[in-house]
């Protein structure tokens, strides 16, 4: 635990604004049906990336009560992609095709479920818990990391502050509208730090780096 410690003090400390966006890192997974994918597919595209975890209580919580519901249908009604990429290491919680694709059916995921089974590519992007979402511009550019809403319970029912803001919604118009994204949104990031022990940790980060277990 007191790796975790450690983590949520240094995100407490250093949250993510994007003063100059970076490029987002390329990778190729499978999907549940051992179709590759390539983020380099999606180029001149905006891209939601979500880290999934069928079995972690905030995914669930966020996929049936909260900010996920329906979200990626909605963001692709409008040409934006959805992925979900599954990190979790073999043996480890979320981990397998079937969990992944009974909560694809259960959750009426219309996009596709990435596996990431080394944590190559969330240890590329920082992933540290799920959900963990990312925002990626038609530039390849990525201009949003955190939680996708300020309510740590993850069923919209605690908004900071008393009215819930949807963070990726909220980059997603001003992308939209050719804004640039407010620094506010990135605020998520010291909320995830906030609400790190109530989020589930990504077991494909801790395979990456096994030196902070």
């Amino acid at each position: 635990m007191r790796w975790i410690a450690s983590l949520v003090f240094s995100l407490a400390l250093a949250p993510q604004v994007f003063a100059e966006p970076a490029a987002a890192p390329d990778f190729t997974l499978k999907d549940l049906d051992g179709k590759t994918v390539k983020l380099s597919d999606f180029k001149g595209k905006t891209v939601v990336l979500e880290w999934f975890n069928p079995e972690c209580p905030f995914v669930q919580a966020s996929h049936t009560n909260g900010s996920l519901v329906d979200t990626a249908k909605k963001q692709m009604a409008h040409g934006v992609v959805g992925l979900a990429i599954n990190s979790s290491a073999p043996g480890k919680q979320g981990y397998g095709v079937e969990k992944n694709r009974e909560a694809q059916k259960r959750f009426g995921l219309t996009h596709p479920i990435l596996l990431d089974e080394t944590g190559t590519v969330g240890h590329a992007y920082g992933a540290t818990n799920t959900p963990n979402m990312f925002v990626i511009d038609a530039r390849g550019r990525m201009v949003y990391r955190g939680a996708i809403d300020n309510s740590p319970d993850a069923e919209r029912g605690s908004p900071e502050g008393g009215m819930l803001v949807n963070y990726v919604e909220a980059a997603l118009a001003d992308i939209a509208n050719g804004d640039p994204i407010s620094v506010d949104y990135h605020r998520s990031t010291l909320i995830n730090a906030r609400s790190l022990f109530s989020w589930c940790v990504d077991e494909g980060w801790v395979q990456a780096n096994p030196s902070q277990r």
